[in-house]
């Protein structure tokens, strides 16, 4: 009988817990069935600086945040913490479970409640290879369209990206954008990039009126505040938003293609606030309308970005923010 070399045996023999310690130290980590909030079926994407918590049975992505902070900047209604889905939560509770979710535009097409599969439906939810989570729709059977969506993290940054596709599945043509929506907790302001050649005038839609107590335009951006006591809603042509908390920022990024035809007016960006009792605000993107057809497909990509306050003034920590 031949013996093997030593040398290639006790090499096998180091190298095996080597590569085990390094999986165990890989840059990005995949948790299932967490506890969150009452749920009991999260899934917790994590790398060094930040996690992305994903709750499939409500259908949405509920939580970024630093590691180690039990609160980030998306708005979770406290009111229906744990609860499973059901019919319309928003007749029974305004605002919906919270969190980042998609909705087919222009919501011209389905007026309200939110349609079917889009809010009132579990995903099913399947952790790839690489590291990053698909969530994925039934097919609606008012629009024929299945939602995929795809969350990663970038491997050193506080950055996440979900890439959402709407999938034409069956039924007649339908013209809708890829309308992604971030509910996120009452702000210090949010803060809306005004591109140097804006269709609009104004930096804003006329679509929506918001009184100048709430809305301003200063320099290259404006600077939206919620109401108390009315809700409120603009939009721009530009790609990205931001989010000022007391202690964070978000940012939010989406690729604009130039000449497309975009949902209101040719809003890409677009800011609701809500009123008391109910305080959050949704910062939210749209992607070019298209025509889809059985077999047809339709994506758009955002890139949320997390960033600490500092000690200077919140116009200091924007100005840093959007030079990343």
């Amino acid at each position: 009988m031949r013996v093997p070399p030593l040398f290639p045996l006790l090499a096998f023999i180091l190298l095996v817990p080597a590569a085990r310690s390094l999986a165990a130290e890989a840059p990005i980590s995949v948790a299932t069935d967490q506890e969150h909030r009452g749920w009991h079926d999260a899934i917790v994407l994590r790398n060094r600086v930040v996690e992305a918590v994903i709750v499939p049975s409500i259908g949405r992505v509920m939580q970024f945040r630093f590691v180690g902070e039990s609160d980030g900047p998306l708005w979770e209604n406290e009111k229906l913490a744990g609860k499973p889905m059901f019919a319309n939560p928003w007749r029974a509770n305004p605002g919906s479970f919270g969190g980042d979710k998609t909705w087919p535009a222009p919501q011209s097409v389905w007026n309200w409640p939110p349609p079917d599969t889009f809010d009132t439906t579990p995903l099913a939810v399947r952790v790839n290879d690489d590291r990053s989570v698909t969530l994925e729709s039934p097919v609606s059977p008012r629009f024929g369209l299945r939602a995929v969506r795809r969350l990663s993290l970038d491997p050193t940054e506080p950055v996440m990206r979900i890439e959402t596709t709407y999938e034409k599945i069956s039924g007649e043509p339908v013209t809708v954008s890829v309308w992604v929506i971030s509910q996120l907790r009452d702000p210090v302001a949010v803060f809306i990039p005004v591109p140097a050649h804006s269709k609009f005038s104004t930096g804003a839609t006329p679509t929506w009126s918001v009184p100048a107590a709430f809305l301003q335009h200063e320099a290259d951006w404006l600077r939206f505040t919620r109401d108390h006591a009315a809700t409120h809603k603009t939009g721009n042509d530009g790609a990205i938003l931001i989010w000022a908390g007391e202690r964070q920022l978000l940012r939010i990024d989406l690729s604009r293609i130039a000449d497309a035809n975009y949902p209101d007016d040719g809003c890409s960006v677009e800011v609701y606030t809500n009123n008391d009792p109910v305080p959050y605000v949704e910062l939210e993107t749209l992607g070019p309308l298209k025509t889809l057809r059985p077999g047809d497909r339709l994506s758009a990509t955002n890139t949320y970005r997390l960033a600490r306050r500092t000690a200077g003034a919140l116009e200091q920590d924007v100005r840093a923010l959007l030079a990343r």
